[in-house]
C-alpha cells in the first residue's frame, strides 16, 4: 500500500473533525435555547389558543381546557386596560428614550475630549448605576420620592416649605422614568464612548488642522460616526420600555395612582397568576412579543441606510 493511499483515511478523519468541531460547541447554546426559550414561547403559543370552558349543566360543572382559535386575541385587542398600558408605555417612552440617550451621547463626548481629566473616575462613576438592580433603585428612589422620606421635603420643612409630592399627577410619569435613566444611561455611555474610541485619531487631527474646533469634530465627524452604536442603543432603549415592569411594580405600593395594569406586563402578570387566566395572558405576552419585534425591524430598516450603511 502506497503512501498516498495511507494518509488518505487521516485526511478523511481531519475533515470530519474539522466539520464536527463548531458544532460541538455550538450543541450547549443550542441546547439552552431550546430548553429555555424556544420551547416555552411554543407553549405560550400553545397556550394563547386554550381556554377554560364549562362542562356539565348545574353546580356540578368541570372547567375544562379547550380550543377556543383567536377568542383570546380578540380580548386582548379589546381590551381597554391592555390599550391603556400601551398609551402609558408611550408617554414613558417618550421622556425616557431620548433622554437615556441624549445624556449617553453628552457624557461620552464629554470623556472622549482631549485632555480631559478623572476619565477613568467618571466613566465609573457614571457606569455603577447600571449594576444596581432594578428594583433595589426603584426602592431607593421610592424612599427619596415619599415626603415622609424625602431628604429634599426635609430640607424644604426647615425652610418652612410645602413638601413636594413626586408620585401623583403629572410627575408620576418624570418619577418613573427617572428610574431608568439614572441606571440606563451608563450602559449607553459605554457603547457610544467605546465606538468613540475605535475612530482613528488621524481623522481629529485632519480636522483640527483645517479650523475645526472640538464642537464641530463632535457634531461633523464624531455623532455621524457613531451612529451605530446610536441605533443599538436606541434599540435596546425601545425594547426595554416595552418591557417596563419592575420600577411601576415597585412603586405601586407607595401611590394610588399605579394601578395593577398601569403597563402591558404587570397586566399581563395580574391576569396569569391574580385572575388565574393563563389563555388571555399567553395571548397578550404573544401580542407584546410580536409588537416588539416589529418595532425593532421597523426602526432597523428605517435607520440601517443612514446609520448602518445598508442598501
Amino acid at each position: 500500500m502506497t503512501d498516498a493511499a495511507l494518509q488518505l483515511p487521516i485526511r478523511q478523519r481531519r475533515r470530519r473533525r474539522t466539520w464536527v468541531a463548531p458544532y460541538a460547541f455550538l450543541l450547549p447554546a443550542g441546547v439552552l435555547f431550546v430548553a429555555f426559550l424556544a420551547i416555552p414561547i411554543g407553549y405560550a403559543i400553545f397556550l394563547s389558543f386554550r381556554g377554560l370552558r364549562v362542562s356539565g349543566a348545574g353546580p356540578f360543572g368541570v372547567r375544562e381546557e379547550t380550543w377556543v382559535g383567536l377568542e383570546n386575541y380578540v380580548r386582548t385587542f379589546t381590551d381597554a386596560e391592555f390599550l391603556a398600558g400601551f398609551a402609558r408605555l408611550a408617554v414613558y417612552g417618550a421622556i425616557a428614550v431620548p433622554v437615556t440617550l441624549g445624556l449617553g451621547l453628552l457624557f461620552a463626548l464629554l470623556l472622549d475630549l482631549p485632555g480631559v481629566r478623572a476619565a477613568r473616575f467618571s466613566r465609573t462613576a457614571i457606569f455603577i448605576p447600571y449594576a444596581v438592580p432594578g428594583v433595589i433603585a426603584s426602592l431607593l428612589w421610592g424612599f427619596l420620592y415619599l415626603p415622609s422620606t424625602s431628604p429634599l421635603n426635609w430640607v424644604l420643612n426647615q425652610l418652612g416649605l410645602p413638601d413636594v409630592i413626586v408620585l401623583t399627577g403629572t410627575s408620576l410619569f418624570p418619577a418613573v422614568a427617572n428610574i431608568a435613566i439614572w441606571g440606563a444611561v451608563g450602559f449607553n455611555m459605554i457603547i457610544i464612548y467605546t465606538s468613540l474610541r475605535g475612530i482613528p485619531s488621524e481623522i481629529y487631527e485632519a480636522a483640527r488642522i483645517d479650523g475645526a474646533g472640538e464642537w464641530s469634530i463632535a457634531w461633523r465627524i464624531k455623532i455621524p460616526l457613531v451612529a451605530p452604536a446610536l441605533v443599538l442603543t436606541g434599540l435596546f432603549a425601545l425594547i426595554g420600555t416595552l418591557q417596563v415592569y419592575g420600577e411601576p411594580t415597585t412603586l405601586r405600593p407607595m401611590t394610588n395612582e399605579i394601578s395593577q395594569t398601569w403597563v402591558p406586563l404587570m397586566k399581563i402578570y395580574r391576569d396569569a397568576f391574580v385572575r388565574d387566566d393563563l389563555s388571555l395572558a399567553a395571548a397578550s405576552s404573544v401580542v407584546l412579543a410580536i409588537g416588539t419585534l416589529v418595532v425593532s425591524v421597523l426602526l432597523l430598516r428605517a435607520t440601517q441606510k443612514r446609520a448602518l450603511g445598508g442598501e
